[in-house]
């Protein structure tokens, strides 16, 4: 059949509605969310202090995602000062202009907003995001990410009765600004007063559940430098996801949630109705500092009783055990259909060795952290914008050295360079005598191998090169070695930092940029539109609205 004039034009105008249609049909979903970051007065551990609240809540409210949301984040600094948050785990695919550091991202201005633009892509999960600047993460400002499996997708368990966030971390009753000029003034922290679960001190955060059924419960240290042992009493825990990888599912009385690291746990309700204590408590410190809060059986008929259990406190074996026997579950599907274990990271070629070594010193009389001797010192531009506009002088690739240099520490706005779709072994090497915490944005990475003293190329008949778990944030034990595997698939300005937020403020970290000449949308997004500028970058133009 032959269609002519006004049949033809009424064809062509369905088959352009319903093409268009289709188009916005096949677009992932998009999710609004307004923040409004103020101070506030928080009580924590019985005290008054001045917290950074959002929407007025401390902790924040949960960010809630299905893999592949758009993510509209619309985010008002009423503070007196400048404002970032960044997303701990959430890779930015492309997109590092949104991360949230000050190596990527302008600041809000006080009284100003911004508008963060950020895709779940590919991923599944459990994280947090934090504020970035300054000292703020000692005053709040944190909360809870979650990010679903999508609907067609297969979970490796039965969908929970409940899914609570628990987010546990180190505190101090000091001001947060107190805490910064102490900093400032080169002096280390003291030990914290004590440890919080969702924002409450001891007994303080509930949980009712209903006996029988089982809950999932997102466990995410936010503190500041202590690793916690969490625990439940008279309760196992199921281990089902890290950090966006599920994993094999082990039973486990108590676990290791070290600074920066998510665990997602199955815990069924199968005891008698009454009340049990959750616990939270350091591990590896001379003081053991202990919280609890209460896990609530609906039909309680019994309140909190007997002594709180106790847990590990300072047995490294005990802890590098249990590390090693968290590995990803091959046969259950990631955020695509394919299963995890597909991709099979032990058989392709190391492209290059990167060797990282923490140091503590001081420089000039003041406290001083470094990463193979250079500590970072913040430029006056973003790096990522000086590299996008081409602003020379704010920083050097190069500026630090892929191996330790034996050099005494100095001070620098250190950048390793990196080219796109390399596959590197990067190892970190401590040779103090705390455990340490290391988290790369934009990427999740292999835990191939740790183990005490010094690593050498002989250590990787060590690696598990078969069922590594993948995650954004290890620890190193101490004199010990951990080494990771990273396939370099995200073009962008990387942050490699510690997560315990002193070292971090006093120099422990640095960019790293991967690097792609191409110069295509396909490798990278364009800057966003709605981008701040500030620093030397202040005065250009991204692109039109």
């Amino acid at each position: 059949m032959v269609l002519k004039g006004s049949s033809l034009r009424q064809t062509l105008a369905v088959v352009l509605v319903l093409s268009v249609f289709a188009l916005v049909q096949a677009e992932d979903p998009y999710r609004f969310f307004n923040w409004n970051v103020t101070y506030g007065d928080i009580y924590p551990l019985g005290v008054r202090q001045q917290g950074i609240l959002i929407n007025g809540q401390f902790p924040g409210p949960d960010l809630y995602s299905v893999t592949n949301d758009n993510l509209i984040i619309n985010v008002y600094n009423n503070l007196d000062e400048p404002f970032l948050l960044s997303w701990n785990g959430m890779q930015q695919r492309r997109n590092s202009y949104e991360d949230g550091v000050y190596g990527t991202t302008c600041p809000i201005p006080p009284g100003k907003n911004f508008t963060y633009i950020l895709q779940a892509k590919d991923q599944i999960g459990t994280f947090y995001y934090f504020p970035s600047l300054a000292f703020h993460k000692a005053a709040g400002g944190f909360g809870g990410i979650r990010i679903l499996s999508r609907p067609r997708i297969p979970v490796p368990f039965p969908d929970p009765a409940g899914d609570f966030t628990v987010l546990i971390g180190d505190w101090f009753k000091t001001d947060h600004k107190k805490l910064q000029a102490k900093l400032d003034r080169g002096h280390k922290l003291p030990f914290p007063a004590g440890i919080l679960i969702n924002g409450h001190g001891p007994n303080g955060a509930f949980f009712t559940v209903e006996q029988g059924k089982t809950y999932r419960f997102r466990i995410s240290n936010v503190g500041l430098q202590n690793s916690l042992n969490f625990r439940i009493q008279g309760h196992k825990m199921k281990l089902v996801e890290v950090e966006g990888t599920h994993t094999v599912q082990t039973m486990y009385e108590s676990l290791d949630v070290h600074v920066g690291q998510s665990y997602s746990v199955l815990v069924t309700m199968d005891q008698s109705a009454q009340d049990f204590y959750i616990v939270a408590s350091t591990r590896f410190t001379d003081k053991i500092l202990t919280t609890t809060a209460t896990l609530h059986y609906s039909n309680s008929n019994k309140a909190l009783s007997g002594p709180i259990p106790g847990g590990p406190t300072d047995q490294i074996n005990w802890s590098l055990n249990q590390a090693r026997s968290i590995r990803t579950n091959l046969t259950a599907s990631g955020p695509r259909p394919n299963p995890q274990g597909s991709y099979h990271y032990g058989l392709i070629n190391i492209t290059r060795t990167i060797k990282l070594v923490s140091s503590a010193d001081q420089v000039k009389g003041k406290q001083r952290y470094a990463v193979n001797s250079v500590s970072f010192i913040p430029a006056d531009t973003p790096l990522k914008l000086a590299d996008y506009f081409k602003i020379g002088g704010v920083f050097r690739v190069g500026s630090i050295s892929d191996k330790p240099t034996g050099q005494n520490m100095y001070l620098d706005t250190s950048v390793m360079g990196a080219d796109f779709r390399a596959f590197v072994e990067i190892v970190f090497e401590n040779h103090e005598s705390i455990v340490q915490s290391w988290h790369i944005d934009g990427y999740a990475f292999w835990v191939v191998g740790m183990d005490g003293g010094l690593w050498t190329p002989d250590s990787r008949k060590e690696y598990n090169l078969r069922d590594a778990v993948s995650r954004s944030t290890t620890q190193v034990y101490p004199r010990s070695w951990t080494a990771i595997y990273m396939a370099l698939d995200n073009v962008g300005m990387w942050n490699v930092r510690t997560e315990f937020w002193a070292r971090q403020y006093l120099g422990q970290q640095f960019y790293l940029r991967v690097y792609s000449p191409v110069n295509s949308p396909r490798d990278e997004y364009p800057i966003p539109k709605n981008a701040l500028l500030c620093g030397r970058a202040q005065g250009k133009s991204t692109r039109p609205l």
